[in-house]
């Protein structure tokens, strides 16, 4: 089964984190990404820009509204992602617990994982 391994960190972060921080956050992303690529697991996965740069498109009434920035108001922003190829929940938990939470500069985010719908 996919599962769509969702990274949220606080973006408000960005630009207070140290570049030594940072780089080391980026490397253990490729570390995971190349270990997951190796166990055949891994599908794809990208980081994503700021909120601000973000585009919500809705319908109401068969009218198309568009406003610039996310739909979600919240603590934490959706980062990037993962997905993976896994045998169950067991195994893309097991993936989520090695990928960084502290993106952004901020040390508590936290990973929600979501199987995904095969059409």
């Amino acid at each position: 089964m996919r599962y769509m391994l969702l990274i949220y960190s606080n973006e408000n972060e960005i630009g207070r984190a140290d570049p030594v921080h940072e780089k080391r956050t980026r490397d253990a992303h490729y570390a995971v990404i190349a270990e997951a690529s190796r166990s055949s697991v891994f599908r794809s996965g990208e980081p994503l820009h700021p909120t601000f740069t973000a585009t919500t498109v809705s319908v109401r009434a068969g009218r198309v509204l568009i406003a610039d920035g996310p739909f979600a108001k919240t603590q934490q922003q959706l980062a990037g992602y993962y997905i993976l190829e896994c045998n169950n929940l067991d195994e893309a938990i097991s993936w989520a617990a090695k990928i960084p939470t502290n993106c952004k500069g901020g040390g508590d985010g936290c990973i929600e994982i979501r199987p995904m719908l095969d059409i």
